[in-house]
């Protein structure tokens, strides 16, 4: 057994600039017409000063772009997203192994609260019925003042989805129970260390930078160096 070096623990305290804790949510959703909605939910707590800096579109974009990122490292490369105007692809490898299929992000940002939303086109794990059905939901909420932190909640949210595994007909009591075992708790798993790694604040800078400000002549040149 490989012994536990308190270093790294020490480090990834270093590394952290917020605090995340999972928050409990009740159990996922299965209504009798097959369609799915589940949610995992943290609370992340920093300095107001940190949150003030980041609670703008921008970064609300960043967010975005960070979980996707987090999904193809996590997942050693073997799922990748792709970028249209119009669409969010994650695909197995590569086209055409199209896993899902989302319209674009649509944004809303308000006062307190923030969320981006991905319309569920279709794909290898949408079930037909469950085609141009459903979202896939990141949500920001801004809580009270705690003596200089600021606590915050992260939602993610797939609702309304119909997984093709989950089956349809006299098929569905065994595909439901399949869904919940591999889909569903790898979907769980993986979002949940999505949101402890917000720790960090590791914000990837979005490829597409909608509400990005414009860059300096200079980070031009530099970026296209």
């Amino acid at each position: 057994m490989r012994k536990h070096d308190p270093r790294q623990a020490i480090g990834r305290r270093r590394q952290a600039r917020a605090r995340v804790r999972i928050v409990d949510v009740p159990e996922s959703e299965a209504p009798p017409d097959g369609s799915v909605t589940t949610k995992q939910a943290a609370e992340v707590t920093l300095p107001r000063s940190e949150l003030d800096r980041i609670w703008n579109a921008e970064y609300l974009e960043r967010l975005a772009a960070t979980y996707w990122r987090f999904l193809t490292r996590v997942s050693l490369g073997l799922l990748r997203v792709l970028y249209t105007a119009d669409t969010r692809e994650i695909v197995l490898l590569g086209r055409p192994f199209v896993l899902l299929r989302f319209l674009a992000p649509e944004y809303e940002m308000a006062p307190n609260r923030g969320t981006v939303t991905w319309r569920i086109d279709k794909g290898v794990l949408v079930a037909p019925a469950g085609r141009a059905k459903g979202y896939l939901r990141i949500s920001v909420e801004r809580l009270e003042d705690r003596s200089g932190q600021v606590s915050g909640t992260v939602t993610c949210e797939v609702a309304n989805f119909y997984p093709l595994v989950a089956g349809w007909g006299w098929f569905s009591r065994i595909g439901r129970h399949l869904y919940r075992i591999t889909q569903l708790r790898i979907h769980v798993i993986v979002t949940n260390s999505f949101l402890r790694s917000l720790a960090r604040l590791d914000l990837v800078r979005s490829s597409v930078g909608a509400f990005a400000p414009p860059r300096e002549p200079t980070q031009e040149r530099a970026a296209a160096g």
